[in-house]
C-alpha cells in the first residue's frame, strides 16, 4: 500500500478526504470518505434534530463516494422524499469533490428505519453532466438505513454491482464503498469475497481507524493498492448571477409586482443561508438590454 495521510494527533484519516483503493487482481475498486468540517458546515446551516443529522451525514458520504466514480464533469443529486416526519432530504455532489445538502422535516423525528423516519417514500439518484442529458433512477425508500436503500437502487438497476457501509457520530461521517468493475477476472469469487469481508466492519472502526489500518483489518489477505487521498469540501453553488437568471425567468411583470408589494425581493439559499436582495433599481436593471447578465459563477463560498 502507498502511504496515506493521517492526523498525527489521533491517527485517524486526515479530515475531509476521499481515499481510492483497488483490488487489481479481483476487478474490484473501492472508496473511503471521511467528512468532518464539510459535515459540520452542512449541520451549521439549520438546527437539525439528531436523527436528521445522522441521515444527512450518511447522504453526504454516499454522494461523495458515488461522484468519485463519475466519468464526466457534472454532479450527482440524491433526493429522498416521504410522507413524514422527514419530508425531503437533498444532497448534491460534484465531480471535483464538492458537496452540499439540506433536509425538511415536521415535528419529532424518531430514530429507526427509513420507513419510520420518512414514512412512505422514494429515493432518486440523478446524474447531471455539464454537457449532455441527465439520467435519473428511482426506487422505494426502504430498509434500515440509507446505505441499504442505495444498495437496493444498484440491485434494481443495470449498473455495476455496488455496496456501501456508512457510519455517523456527532462530528464525523464516514463511508466505505466497493464496486465491481466491468470485464472478466481470473478470480470469479473476488467480488463476493471482498463484500463479505467488508461486511464485518463495525461503525466504530469506520469512524476511528486510519485508512491503512482499516483496509489491513478487513482485507489483510488481499493485494490492495491505495492511492493518494483527495480533498472534499462543503461548497454551495449559489450566486447572485444564478438568482438573477431565476428572476428573469419569472418575467418583468411578476418581478415588478413583487417589488411593488414588498418593496424589494429577498431570496435566501436554503443550502447555505446566504441572503440576496434586489431593490427596485436592481429589478429594473435585470431587464435592461444594456446590462450584460452576471455569470453564474460570479460568487463562490
Amino acid at each position: 500500500m502507498s502511504a496515506a495521510r493521517s492526523d498525527p494527533a489521533t491517527g485517524v484519516p486526515q479530515p475531509d478526504t476521499l481515499h481510492r483503493f483497488l483490488f487489481e487482481q479481483l476487478g474490484v475498486r473501492g472508496q473511503l470518505v471521511c467528512l468532518d468540517a464539510a459535515y459540520q458546515a452542512v449541520l451549521s446551516r439549520h438546527s437539525y434534530p439528531a436523527p436528521v443529522q445522522s441521515l444527512l451525514g450518511e447522504a453526504l458520504a454516499s454522494v461523495l463516494l458515488l461522484t468519485a466514480t463519475l466519468k464526466f464533469e457534472g454532479s450527482l443529486t440524491l433526493q429522498a422524499q416521504g410522507s413524514g416526519p422527514i419530508r425531503t432530504l437533498v444532497v448534491q455532489g460534484s465531480h471535483n469533490g464538492k458537496v452540499r445538502g439540506l433536509a425538511h422535516w415536521d415535528g419529532d423525528v424518531p430514530a429507526g428505519t427509513l420507513e419510520e423516519r420518512f414514512g412512505t417514500g422514494h429515493l432518486a439518484l440523478t446524474l447531471q453532466p455539464t454537457r449532455g442529458e441527465h439520467y435519473q433512477g428511482i426506487v422505494p425508500l426502504e430498509g434500515p438505513g440509507l446505505g441499504a436503500a442505495i444498495d437496493a437502487y444498484f440491485g434494481h438497476s443495470e449498473q455495476l454491482p455496488t455496496r456501501l457501509w456508512l457510519a455517523v457520530d456527532g462530528s464525523r461521517a464516514v463511508g466505505l464503498m466497493l464496486q465491481r468493475m466491468p470485464g472478466t477476472v481470473e478470480d470469479a469469487d473476488g467480488w463476493e469475497r471482498t463484500v463479505t469481508l467488508a461486511g464485518t466492519v463495525e461503525a466504530r472502526e469506520l469512524l476511528t481507524l486510519p485508512v491503512q489500518s482499516l483496509l489491513r483489518r478487513l482485507f489483510h489477505q488481499e493485494d490492495v493498492r491505495l492511492f493518494e487521498p483527495e480533498p472534499v469540501a462543503f461548497r454551495c453553488g449559489c450566486s447572485r448571477g444564478r438568482i438573477e437568471e431565476t428572476l428573469r425567468a419569472l418575467g418583468r411583470a411578476e418581478v415588478d409586482a413583487i417589488v411593488a408589494e414588498q418593496g424589494d425581493i429577498a431570496v435566501t439559499c436554503e443550502f447555505c443561508n446566504r441572503d440576496y436582495r434586489f431593490d427596485a433599481v436592481d429589478a429594473r436593471e435585470l431587464f435592461s438590454d444594456s446590462v450584460v447578465p452576471t455569470g453564474v459563477g460570479d460568487s463562490k463560498h
